[in-house]
């Protein structure tokens, strides 16, 4: 079983869009290996109801859309916890709601289990506590899963934070002192406790502040958090530190967009949604359900991508356009890692 969880997450490490934080791993080492055998393990052994957050929206695209990259892996994650007898509910906000409740109809999902935040700022922290205490559904949060959903960056006190929590010694406060004004030197104040896309804009006023779920859950006894992203910019890539995201993401906007959100478990993957699909393989195989999968084939997800762009609507994250791939990758490149998924559970 260790051998097949291992190969699970092998599979989701690969980077076909270059984007650093998968392909620098043979200079700088994998990030947070064996993360999705252990949230995997913690779901199946703790899981009582789970909330899954996603949606990214992509103002720029034509129409305004969200992204493929989220949806889709969200439901799968979703539907495979429901059928291990968790009681799920994904969470987005009003830009990504009808994306969201397009994937989460395909993969046989009620539209009661797609919640959206308040649109109002003055009602969505009481919203989000409301959620974790189970007042909106009478049953406590036992896990909280963000999946390719953006998260503000970091600001000098989460430097500070991250550097207290890395110090094994006295001397290493000489180190944190050189990366901070390294942080201070490269992200403009303007730039920090932001929401970026890859490109480095801000699009805090498309996103509504769902990270606060997670940050209130720190201060709850029980919850376990999960986060799963691709680039850096995603709640719980905060569990990195900041500077190993810097130096491994490409392009000019690395500086800037890491996101300070950190996570008990952080699952790093080439594409999100293949983070989403490993952890509910790996979840359906511990509890001994992977038949459960079945009817997941390769042409139901080829199915669920082209009605989640013409009904949703969505785009491609990469390329903005209104087409089934996603980050760039035509589906035949895309859905190899969930081909090699359901081998692994036996379905091929």
């Amino acid at each position: 079983m260790d051998a097949t969880l291992a190969e699970m997450e092998r599979l989701i490490r690969r980077d076909p869009a270059r984007r650093g934080l998968i392909s620098s791993e043979s200079t700088w080492g994998p990030l947070c290996p064996g993360h999705v055998a252990q949230a995997a393990r913690q779901l199946c052994e703790q899981g009582r109801r789970a909330i899954i957050v996603t949606g990214f929206f992509i103002p720029g695209a034509v129409p305004p859309s969200a992204e493929t990259d989220g949806p889709p892996g969200a439901a799968l994650l979703a539907a495979a916890l429901t059928r291990v007898g968790l009681s799920v509910q994904i969470v987005t906000d009003e830009p990504c709601r009808s994306a969201v409740e397009v994937a989460a109809r395909e993969m046989g999902l009620a539209p009661t289990n797609v919640w959206t935040i308040p649109t109002a700022r003055a009602e969505q922290d009481a919203w989000c506590a409301e959620v974790l205490a189970g007042t909106l559904c009478r049953q406590p949060v036992t896990h909280l899963i963000a999946l390719e959903r953006v998260g503000p960056s970091h600001t000098s006190e989460s430097i500070r934070e991250q550097l207290r929590a890395e110090r094994t010694n006295e001397s290493d406060q000489l180190d944190e002192s050189d990366r901070l004004a390294e942080f201070e030197k490269l992200v403009a104040e303007a730039d920090r406790n932001r929401c970026h896309n890859m490109r480095g804009e801000c699009i805090d006023a498309h996103t509504a502040p769902l990270h606060r779920l997670f940050e209130l859950a720190a201060d709850r006894a029980g919850i376990c958090t999960i986060g799963i992203g691709d680039g850096g910019n995603e709640i719980g890539l905060g569990s990195i530190a900041w500077h190993e995201l810097r130096r491994r993401l490409n392009g000019p906007s690395a500086a800037r967009i890491p996101c300070r959100i950190a996570t008990n478990w952080t699952i790093v993957a080439g594409v999100s949604n293949w983070g989403g699909q490993a952890l509910a393989a790996a979840t359906l195989l511990l509890a001994s359900q992977p038949e459960a999968a079945r009817d997941w084939t390769i042409h139901q997800q080829h199915q669920a991508l082209e009605r989640l762009v013409a009904e949703g609507p969505a785009v491609d994250g990469i390329t903005r356009l209104p087409e089934p791939t996603v980050d760039g990758l035509p589906f035949l490149t895309y859905i190899q890692p969930w081909e090699g998924l359901r081998r692994l559970m036996g379905l091929q």
